[in-house]
């Protein structure tokens, strides 16, 4: 319940940020609206339509009405609902940074723990410096080596050409997809590498792991029987992090693979003064930030009792 409380005020003051930094945007998106060559009647017309006669904070209240609806209102240029337009963005976006995340767990976690057991080692080490240089190397110039490689050089895969009818056209959006997850998991499995390390050599340091050595448990079985859960807790807060840059960061992606997601739809719209896809676009995605440290946290309470019990007491 606590939680969620500060989801909701969470949520508001973003509404309120929005609501102001849309108004500080240079332009009025009654002229936006309408275009140029309207007279001064359609355009007192059109703000009485979009409510921006009204006072500020009557504004506001309808604002936040509207967005307690996910009534985002109709795009400027196409006249479409913004929502359905967000929904099909979105099933561009969310498979993009959800496959990727699956992908940087899986070669993030196995990778990470070997690096952590072998760190006195030579391939340990090698691990190390992998996952750093993946680290400081920019996600679109990983994207454009992809690129250049399996599909100008290799010709295995396409760089994009997400097709026009969308997933409906399955075979053909997996194939344009393979790429741009390649990137996200690459690039945030780097990083992800170096946390799960991190963990696991305080795991391997602590008393817990030396006494069920000593009790004759092998350094797997003590890993898996008592490590693995307490190394987890802090880890779930980093992918929590690096799961919500990623949702925002897709941008970069698609712009490098050509890909109609969220991110390309807030770029248009920013060029356009589309004021509704703009509106639309930053409070889902700040939606999706907030729901995805929401449920990080509800994941490390379950895992560790100890916080559960410093929020009862």
């Amino acid at each position: 319940m606590r939680r969620t409380a500060i989801l909701v005020v969470s949520l508001f003051v973003a509404a309120l940020v929005l609501f102001v930094l849309l108004r500080l945007l240079p332009g009025d998106p009654a002229n936006a609206l309408l275009g140029v060559g309207a007279t001064s009647e359609q355009v007192a017309a059109a703000r009485s339509q979009l409510g921006s006669d009204q006072p500020l904070f009557a504004q506001f209240l309808l604002f936040l009405v509207n967005l307690a609806r996910f009534d985002f209102g109709a795009s400027f240029v196409s006249r479409a609902p913004v929502l359905g337009e967000i929904a099909n963005r979105l099933s561009v976006t969310l498979p993009l940074t959800l496959a990727g995340f699956v992908l940087a767990l899986l070669l993030a976690v196995p990778l990470g723990i070997v690096a952590a057991v072998k760190a006195d080692k030579p391939f340990g080490a090698m691990i190390s410096v992998v996952s750093q240089l993946g680290v400081a190397v920019p996600v679109f110039w990983v994207g454009i080596l992809l690129v250049t490689l399996f599909a100008v050089n290799l010709r295995w895969l396409p760089s994009g050409n997400f097709p026009l009818r969308g997933w409906r056209n399955w075979d053909d959006a997996l194939t344009a997809m393979v790429l741009p997850v390649l990137t996200i998991g690459l690039v945030m499995g780097a990083s992800v590498l170096r946390y799960v390390r991190a963990a696991t050599l305080d795991v391997l340091n602590s008393d817990y792991i030396r006494t069920a050595r000593a009790l004759g448990s092998s350094l797997p079985e003590a890993l898996r029987r008592h490590g693995l859960r307490n190394g987890a807790v802090p880890v779930v807060s980093i992918l929590g992090i690096e799961l919500a840059s990623t949702f925002l960061g897709a941008v970069v992606v698609e712009r490098v693979f050509n890909l109609p997601g969220l991110g390309s739809m807030l770029l248009l719209g920013i060029q356009q003064r589309d004021y509704p896809n703009v509106q639309g676009v930053l409070f889902v995605s700040t939606l999706m930030v907030l729901l995805v440290g929401f449920a990080a946290d509800i994941v490390q309470r379950l895992l560790d009792p100890r916080l559960r019990e410093s929020v009862a007491s």
